[in-house]
């Protein structure tokens, strides 16, 4: 197996624990009488990262892997990490807001207001990079900006900061 393969396979199983830990969490979250606000926009984020996803096994799979862009998408794994244990039960995909429940401000909150965003916009570019497409990069930064855009402001909103 190469090292492409090795880490697309890294990322694609990461990518699939998310969303089973996400949707857990959302449950439990939604049977405490949370609210899920934005969800009209939830679909192109889907759409988004599959196709990021499945765009890089289509064109990365045989690539070697450039090892400084590799260290730095290791420094975004571990900050992925730092915001699942900070949220804890309360992380998801998607925008989930419990009434009367205080934000969390601990952890990377303490230095950034979205710090899961900033890892995801240094991924959607960073792996690509670490495989050798820079269009690739680009074009899907654009995208995420765009939906990211949305998202957050949608985010701010249900969080009653907008």
């Amino acid at each position: 197996m190469t090292g492409a393969v090795l880490l697309l396979l890294f990322v694609t199983l990461e990518r699939l624990a998310e969303l089973f830990l996400a949707r857990r969490n959302t449950k439990r979250l939604l049977e405490r009488g949370a609210v899920e606000h934005g969800s009209s926009h939830y679909p192109f984020i889907v759409l988004l990262h599959g196709a990021w996803l499945a765009g890089l096994w289509l064109l990365a799979w045989d690539h070697d892997v450039q090892l400084g862009w590799l260290a730095i998408f290791a420094v975004l794994q571990v900050m992925r990490v730092w915001v699942l244990l900070t949220l804890g039960p309360r992380w998801t995909t998607r925008i989930i807001v419990v009434p009367d429940e205080t934000l969390v401000s601990k952890g990377p909150y303490r230095f950034l207001p979205h710090p899961n965003y900033v890892v995801v916009i240094g991924e959607i570019a960073v792996l690509p990079l670490a495989l050798g497409l820079v269009w690739f990069a680009l074009a899907f930064s654009v995208l995420n900006a765009i939906i990211l855009f949305v998202r957050i402001r949608a985010e701010q909103k249900a969080l009653g900061r907008s």
